[in-house]
């Protein structure tokens, strides 16, 4: 319980354009280094948002076509979806406060 889950190109409509509870999405590389170093964070806001929002991650390498239509320029990249928008975006490493504000503010 409380993973991240891995998405792909084909399941990114249902999972997360497509739900009923937020979603927070990480694009992020393997090769990326901050990525690596967020990793953590985002494992346990999966844990804390268990059954409240969803959280998932992205490889840009492996979706090149979903980072570009989401104009992902750099990553990490983590953004947040409700009701198949976007309603926050973080470049980079995030304040983990501003993050966890931004995620409880989706859930309502």
């Amino acid at each position: 319980m409380g993973k991240a889950t891995e998405l792909t190109q084909s399941s990114f409509q249902a999972e997360v354009l497509e739900s009923k509870i937020p979603v927070l999405v990480d694009f992020w590389a393997p090769w990326c280094g901050p990525c690596r170093r967020i990793a953590p964070l985002v494992e346990q806001l999966a844990a804390d948002y268990a059954g409240r929002a969803k959280v998932a991650k992205i490889d840009v390498d492996q979706c090149q076509d979903l980072a570009g239509s989401y104009g992902v320029m750099n990553i990490p990249t983590l953004m947040i979806f409700k009701n198949g928008d976007v309603v926050e975006r973080f470049t980079g490493i995030p304040d983990n406060a501003r993050l966890q504000d931004a995620l409880n503010q989706a859930v309502g």
